[in-house]
């Protein structure tokens, strides 16, 4: 999984990828021809007392290790850009892969791990590649090059590495076997600590309200030490794997002077020789042992490039058609084909065999009571989730034939839970129309009833908003919702439960203004409230998922008994009279 993401990631780098594995090479190939020179020096230099001799050859190492210098700095220069790159690109396919999915996507990966994986996960692979770029590229260089030399110094020393080598390779395998889960726990373990984490801080007046710091504390150092003793266990493993190389390492030095000081003492082997082949023995085991550095990184990043290969390889259940449809005319139009939505993997439907119509120049309002299926209905207009049976038509053609674009650029919702970006009040209300001048703002600020309070506030239009719009009260973040979704003014409105935050004369004022500004398109709006639905042209009553009745206001109230009880429950039951 490691491998493939790392090809699609490193297509673009191909020509850098090249340069780097160039300027290693040569780089390698220096380090392999200093134990040569080195060797001449003392045989033919030292041995001899060539002052002359030994001033040329060290000149000429010193100009060796002044180019290798220089080649690894302009090495390393160019592996940190790859990385970064590929790390920036990992980052942008995750983040697009997102933006796709649909509620059932989102749902199924959790916030917090998605976070974790765009940010934690890509970092582990892009530091893996960096490390491997700088130091795996040169390490079989040196291995391979180095075991040429040695076998060209001398064959029967060489064996030593028959030895030597395999015992490291054992070291290696049983790294990654029992390094690889732990990391994969490791990376799950960070998803819940986010979790946590996500929920104390936005949930923090919630729980000093009923006083639960302590126990938040106490869940919180619960998932901390979950987590802790999982790296402990990972440090417990390189404890004992990283001695283990050096102890081989080391032991076939020893093997060679051992070994090599009995050829040397009769004569077969210049001491010289013995020196550069001891040298290139440590540099070949030096690079296995690099290499076994690498699996450090390696079970963590493997694991890491698993979770992020399951985000973009996921295909999201809503998706634009391969050949859409545009409709003939484009009025706004809704219409519900006897309609059935169900959760996978539950055997009760949310709602159920809906047929209803919204037309345009008229408001239908959506009430029922919790639970009864108001958002989820809303929700299938624009795909944000698909119908399980039946359809779900706009201008007469099923929503799953047209290009989502096209659709959702038809379609303004305000959400239950009014979201605001970080940044301005005109930055918020741009977002659905970034070319809107001041008296735009103004005028669908107006509309919403939020010009009096964004007038007071010390910048106006460009006053701070805070992430989630958190500086602000219930009730101005609605009517912000509202005011941007009026900029865009689209043919379809769809407003989920966005005047529960507002007062009584403020909500009156607002539907008043709504109603001038969409007069000619399609407003649908979901509430449970009886006063916001009163004046709307259309009712549709939603009893556990199923319509129970359609109408106006005065006859609902004498044909439809959900409807008359939400409204004695509101009332009281002298409205009904």
């Amino acid at each position: 999984m490691l491998i493939r993401l790392l090809r699609s990631g490193l297509r673009p780098y191909r020509a850098q990828v090249a340069l780097v594995v160039a300027l290693f090479a040569i780089q390698g190939a220096g380090n392999l021809y200093l134990p040569r020179l080195n060797a001449d020096l003392i045989d033919n230099g030292i041995a001899m007392g060539n002052a002359r001799y030994i001033w040329a050859l060290g000149g000429l190492m010193l100009g060796i290790t002044v180019a290798q210098c220089v080649i690894a700095v302009i090495a390393l220069y160019w592996a940190s850009r790859i990385s970064a790159g590929v790390g920036r690109d990992l980052r942008a396919r995750v983040f697009a892969s997102v933006q796709a999915f649909s509620w059932r996507e989102l749902h199924r990966f959790g916030t917090p791990s998605l976070i974790t994986r765009n940010t934690n996960d890509v970092q582990q692979v892009q530091l893996f590649l960096q490390m491997a770029l700088t130091l795996v590229v040169i390490a079989p260089i040196i291995c391979v090059g180095g075991l040429v030399m040695a076998l060209s110094v001398d064959v029967p020393l060489s064996g030593l590495l028959l030895v030597a080598i395999p015992l490291m390779a054992v070291v290696v395998a049983a790294l990654l076997v029992v390094a690889v889960p732990l990391f994969r726990s490791m990376q799950n373990e960070m998803d819940r600590i986010s979790q946590v984490l996500r929920e104390q801080i936005a949930g923090v007046r919630v729980i000093r309200a009923f006083r639960q710091s302590q126990s938040e504390l106490q869940r919180f150092d619960a998932a901390n030490a979950d987590l802790t003793a999982v790296a402990l266990r990972v440090n417990q493993v390189f404890v004992l794997a990283m001695p283990a190389l050096m102890m081989v390492l080391n032991l076939a030095g020893v093997a060679v002077l051992w070994f090599g000081g009995a050829v040397v003492s009769r004569a077969a082997l210049p001491i010289g020789d013995l020196t550069a082949f001891l040298s290139y023995i440590l540099q070949i085991l030096m690079s296995v042992t690099v290499a076994a550095t690498m699996m450090i990184l390696v079970p963590r990043a493997v694991a890491s490039a698993e979770r992020i290969n399951q985000v973009i390889t996921t295909v999201p259940t809503v998706t634009s058609p391969r050949r859409p449809v545009t409709p003939a005319i484009s009025t706004g139009t809704v219409e519900f084909r006897s309609v059935t939505f169900r959760h996978p993997g539950s055997e009760r439907a949310v709602l159920n065999d809906l047929t209803v119509g919204f037309r345009p120049g008229e408001t239908t309002a959506i009430i029922g009571g919790t639970g009864s299926g108001k958002t989820t209905l809303l929700g299938l207009i624009p795909r944000l989730f698909d119908a399980t049976a039946g359809q779900v038509a706009i201008d007469g053609l099923d929503v799953r034939c047209q290009a989502l674009p096209r659709l959702r650029a038809a379609i303004g919702l305000v959400p239950q839970d009014a979201f605001l970006f970080g940044g301005t009040v005109a930055g918020n209300l741009r977002f659905a129309k970034p070319d809107a001048t001041d008296a735009e703002l103004w005028h669908a600020l107006r509309i919403a009833q939020a010009s009096d309070f964004v007038a007071g506030l010390p910048d106006q239009l460009h006053a701070v908003v805070d992430q989630g719009g958190a500086n602000l009260a219930g009730g101005q973040r609605q009517r912000l919702s509202i005011a941007r979704v009026l900029l865009r003014k689209p043919r379809i409105y769809l407003m989920d439960d966005c005047f529960a935050a507002l007062d009584a004369a403020t909500g009156t004022r607002l539907r008043a203004g709504l109603k001038a500004a969409t007069a000619s398109a399609t407003v649908i709006v979901a509430t449970q409230r009886v006063a916001a639905v009163a004046d709307a042209d259309q009712i549709v009553v939603l009893d556990d998922g199923r319509i129970a009745g359609i109408g106006g206001h005065c006859e609902l109230l004498a044909g439809c008994g959900p409807y008359r009880e939400i409204v004695v429950s509101q009332l009281g039951a002298e409205a009904t009279a």
